[in-house]
Formats: C-alpha cells, sequence, structure tokens
C-alpha cells in the first residue's frame, strides 16, 4: 500500500470514528432521559426500587441527561425529583459536591462558568477524534518495520 492509501484508510477510519461517537452520544443522552423518567413514574406509581443505585452513578445519569451545566443544587433537585433518597446523607449538597469534584477530575464532567458568575458542572463528551499517527511512524508502517517496544520502568 503506498502512503495515499494509508491516508485514504485514515480518513475513513476517522469519519467512522466520528459518527460512531456521536450516535454513542445521542444515545447515552436517550438512556439517561430514560432513566430519569422510569425513576419518576416509578415514584409516581408508588412502586419501591429493586436495583439501587449509588449516588456517583445517579449523578452521572442526571448530569448525561441534563444536556446543559447544572450546579450542586440544581443536581441535588433533579435527585430528589427522579426519587434518588438523599435522606441517609446528613449533607446531601456536600455530598453531592464531592461526588461531582471528584467526576471533573475523572474528566467525567467539566467544571464551566455560567452567564450569572456561577459555577456548574457539565457532561463531558467522548473524545469524536481518532488518534493521529505521526508522518515517521506511518512511514515505518509503510516500510515495514516494528514499532520500538516500550522500556521497561525501573523500579525505586
Amino acid at each position: 500500500m503506498t502512503t495515499d492509501q494509508y491516508r485514504l484508510a485514515l480518513d475513513a477510519a476517522t469519519r467512522e470514528y466520528e459518527q460512531l461517537a456521536q450516535q454513542r452520544k445521542e444515545i447515552d443522552g436517550r438512556l439517561a432521559q430514560l432513566a430519569q423518567t422510569i425513576g419518576t413514574l416509578n415514584r409516581l406509581c408508588g412502586f419501591v426500587p429493586t436495583v439501587f443505585w449509588g449516588l456517583t452513578d445517579a449523578c452521572r445519569v442526571v448530569l448525561r441527561g441534563a444536556g446543559h451545566p447544572m450546579t450542586p443544587l440544581e443536581t441535588r433537585d433533579r435527585l430528589e425529583a427522579i426519587g434518588f433518597d438523599l435522606s441517609k446523607y446528613s449533607s446531601s449538597v456536600a455530598a453531592i459536591h464531592t461526588v461531582l469534584k471528584r467526576l471533573q477530575e475523572a474528566r467525567e464532567l467539566s467544571f464551566v462558568e455560567l452567564e450569572s458568575g456561577k459555577f456548574a458542572y457539565q457532561w463531558q463528551q467522548a473524545p469524536t477524534r481518532g488518534v493521529a499517527i505521526s508522518e515517521a511512524e506511518l512511514a515505518r508502517l509503510e516500510v515495514g518495520r516494528p514499532a520500538p517496544k516500550p522500556k521497561p520502568r525501573r523500579r525505586k
């Protein structure tokens, strides 16, 4: 194969990756909306949930489905609206804030400033681009030489 053929294959793979990432984003958003709807309808019907979520998973669902940044107070209100039991926390807002900070540190959420000057958390989208390959790596692949092995780490 020539370099041009590799580049065409790379472009096709990148386009497909971006399309699939967009589909995953839409599916994740819809799943989060349905989870909230089901939780709310279960509560309105008087059903007791048989699967219990942890606070972290519940926050993920709320923020993923929101489609906009949310403050810890808004997150708490939304959790209560879908029937999540916050009564076991002495300070639910503090617990939620801790979870949101940890999700932000894990890069699942981004910390954004709102027009009002307040700060909020927003669901961080999955990456939409593939991994770039350098010209040197492409040339090495074309020639058929294997990539160098990583050096082993030394223990101290």
